[in-house]
């Protein structure tokens, strides 16, 4: 499931697909040398006017290039061989440029950087075209291009593929700028200097490839794939879907189908989707949802996903290309999707391979029974048209707006969708269902049902995934009705579109990745479905049952169990006693009838009580903002926090309901903060998800709550740990007023009395943490 993060400070951006800017970045900096770093800065000649035609950057940059390749001693001057490489491109010196990319090449492959090498393609072809001097350059072009292809396997091949396709306009109009950056300057510092080379061999590079290999990519699939575009499978009630079906030349005998089952119908993409599943040694097979590309029905997400899988599993194992076996794999819906066969049980499905699967009414739209916004127009983009609707999805600030003028407003949740003008009639469905009821249980695996789940199953996530409550409720619940379960997790310090791509940006939010923390997502799922369904080795990322990626410590832990990952858990209170700055929590209760007291106006709206959401991840200082913050002892040595936060919290109010927050940071001896996990939740689903029992007003009452997200993290020594609890008042949610009604229908004009909470000192938090075991 799509949409925008819950965000404090109103970061919301666009997820689900890769955009072109995001590509030519990957491309410009991921195969960049180290920067240079001279004890003497060295300056190059350079002259050039602001408002230069890019020919006259191309011939600039030409010249210092040949100046610094015909100076003394390159190597003494800390220019790398990748520079080298980029040098002699925009220098013209082609056959030179071709020596220096395949050694490049060469020392990546042997270091295992088999991704990194992949992306010089684009060089290797341009330069080895441009040195065949004698030969016209797309015919040249192309015979490079076969020549190199022809040596790679298939799935290689489309990895690299990929690496051909960017958008030079743009890296031509950002090389520009730069250039334009030191115009009038008469001399180029040698950093500055090596970096636009670098840019205008991108340029260079993509410019050749977008002319020439889009024809030959596709004569390169058609050499190694037999696809099916136009496939038609029947389901229940008449309806029928369409899917991609693509197969290997190279194979005659029936083979097990990996099958991807969609919502998001991008034909390009979803066919290159099943070329890569092909490539791996299986019958690829895209389906898409009911009513979507060339299918009937009409398109109701989330509702006829478990039977139309099931329908799609049935029609493969009777087909001449298929083995009998199929497995499903896929992220976000796909990963729901997979789930919701899994549900319906066809004897021929032998294994799934859900990432950051959405549970509909458990993360998404709403999460512990508390309606979100984030992905209020998710539904137009997949249901307004048999493809995407990436207009009206794409309208990020008037999606923005809107949930900002419904906070407003004052009106009711329901209502927001007038405020906008277009009805929203998914939205209306949903709220129709305030508890986790039968209309959600029917499209997932529920209570009992886990346990007839018995083929193999790979769950991967992220930390910082907005659906990761989801992932790891399929997983707790598999395991409590299942004991014996072959469930295995995957988990790291990813968001939602993180834990499903193949390369992890080094950066997330602010924290840095661990260099460990890199693992391709698809190739994992790949080797994983080759040892399930054929035999082969389990891929060496997993280990155990559970597989994390401990932040800070640079390794994976692996444990059977998410107890025995935690290693231990310790029982912290929350006192109100004080140090000037924070609460405390201490390992034993504080004294009898002890407690601290919060007001909030839910009739004021220009105020929001919204700092759960982890932007950034770290960040240069702890503000707790409206909530109260407990801080722990200072810890002497490191300690590693595993598992997820929990706990009971004792409060008294003086309406019928509240929603609230809790919130987990490692508080650094720097200053600096790091956000490891949070909680929110409704006091009236406290217990039961399914069922609402409002609170008494006056009344204490012991709220427990479980279902907030897993983290990871080796704690330095000098740091403590602060939980910070708060109510929720927002523009990113529902807003409950503690009427005790349909928090959608309740309005500012339900405010009445500021709600008055109490918080007890006998509310504790549970928090998996162990001293270092690695």
């Amino acid at each position: 499931m799509e949409g925008w993060p819950r965000s404090a400070a109103r970061v919301r951006r666009h997820r689900g697909c890769v955009h072109a800017w995001l590509l030519v970045c990957l491309c410009i900096f991921g195969i960049a040398a180290p920067a240079v770093v001279l004890a003497t800065p060295q300056r190059l000649a350079w002259a050039l006017e602001a408002d230069a035609r890019p020919e006259q950057i191309e011939a600039s940059l030409a010249k210092v290039s040949k100046a610094l390749l015909d100076g003394d001693s390159p190597d003494a001057a800390g220019i790398t061989a990748a520079q080298r490489s980029h040098l002699q491109i925009v220098a013209g010196r082609y056959p030179e440029a071709v020596a220096s990319i395949e050694a490049v090449v060469a020392s990546l492959a042997d270091e295992g950087e088999t991704a990194r090498a992949q992306r010089w393609m684009p060089y290797l072809l341009l330069a080895e075209a441009r040195a065949a001097e004698d030969t016209r350059f797309a015919q040249a072009y192309a015979s490079a291009f076969r020549k190199r292809f022809a040596r790679l396997d298939d799935a290689v091949a489309l990895q690299t593929h990929y690496w051909l396709v960017a958008d030079p306009d743009q890296a031509a109009a950002q090389l520009q700028s730069a250039a334009a950056g030191f115009s009038g300057d008469g001399t180029l510092p040698l950093e500055a200097a090596l970096d636009l080379v670098r840019q205008a061999a991108f340029v260079q590079a993509y410019r050749a490839a977008g002319e020439m290999a889009p024809a030959l990519i596709r004569e390169d699939e058609v050499r190694r794939f037999l696809v099916d575009d136009e496939v038609l499978i029947p389901a229940a009630d008449g309806v029928v879907l369409s899917a991609h079906v693509v197969r290997s030349r190279r194979t005659v005998d029936p083979l097990p189908a990996a099958m991807l089952f969609t919502i998001y119908t991008d034909p390009a993409r979803n066919r290159n989707q099943a070329m890569h599943a092909a490539a791996h040694g299986y019958v690829g097979v895209v389906v898409d949802a009911r009513g979507k590309r060339r299918g009937t029905g009409d398109i109701e997400p989330y509702e006829h996903e478990g039977q139309d899988a099931h329908a799609a599993i049935d029609w493969i194992s009777r087909q001449p290309w298929n083995d009998g076996r199929v497995a499903m794999y896929g992220g976000s819906y796909s990963g729901f999707a997979a789930w919701a066969a899994a549900k319906h049980a066809h004897p021929a499905l032998k294994a799934i391979a859900p990432y950051v699967a959405a549970i509909p009414g458990l993360g998404l739209p709403m999460e512990n029974n508390v309606f979100l916004s984030a992905n209020y127009a998710w539904p137009f983009y997949v249901a307004n048209n048999r493809l995407l609707d990436d207009d009206t999805y794409g309208q990020r600030e008037r999606w923005s707006a809107l949930t900002d003028r419904w906070y407003a407003s004052g009106r009711p949740y329901r209502e927001i969708d007038q405020l906008d003008g277009m009805p929203n009639p998914w939205l209306q469905r949903w709220l129709a269902h305030p508890t986790y009821d039968e209309y959600w249980q029917s499209m997932v695996p529920y209570g009992e049902q886990y346990r007839d789940i018995t083929i193999p199953v790979l769950s991967i996530t992220g930390y910082y995934d907005d659906g990761q409550v989801s992932a790891l409720h399929y997983f707790n619940e598999h395991y409590r009705h299942l004991p014996n379960a072959d469930h295995t997790l995957l988990i790291g310090p990813y968001d939602h579109f993180g834990a499903q791509a193949s390369s992890k940006p080094g950066q997330l939010r602010g924290y840095a990745l661990d260099p460990s923390a890199q693992f391709d997502t698809q190739a994992v799922t790949f080797q994983w479905l080759d040892h399930v369904l054929k035999g082969a080795a389990r891929p060496p990322l997993l280990v155990d049952r559970v597989n994390y990626q401990l932040m800070g410590a640079d390794l994976w832990g692996h444990a059977p169990s998410l107890d025995a990952a935690a290693g231990g858990y310790a029982t912290l209170h929350l006192s109100p006693g004080s140090d000037g700055r924070y609460h405390r929590l201490t390992t034993s209760a504080p004294g009898p009838g002890r407690f601290l007291t919060q007001a909030v106006d839910f009739g004021d709206r220009a105020s929001e009580r919204d700092g759960y959401y982890p932007v950034p991840i770290l960040r240069n200082a702890l503000e707790p903002g409206s909530g109260l913050a407990f801080a722990s002892e200072v810890f002497t040595g490191p300690v590693d926090v595993v598992g997820s936060l929990s706990g009971e919290l004792k409060v008294r109010i003086n309406k019928r309901d509240v929603d609230f927050t809790v919130v987990l940071y490692e508080l650094m001896s720097d200053g600096r903060a790091m956000q490891l996990s949070y909680y929110v939740g409704r006091a009236s689903h406290a217990h039961d998800m399914t069922a609402r029992h409002l609170l008494e007003p006056g009344e204490w009452v012991v709220l427990p709550f479980e279902r907030s997200r897993m983290t990871g993290r080796r704690m330095e020594p000098g740091s403590r740990l602060v939980v910070v609890v708060d109510v929720l008042k927002d523009a990113m949610h529902q807003v409950n007023h503690g009427t005790g009604g349909d928090v959608s229908d309740e309005s500012a004009a339900d405010a009445g009395e500021p709600l008055r909470i109490d918080w007890h000192s006998d509310s504790f938090i549970r928090i998996p943490m162990r001293s270092p075991v690695h």
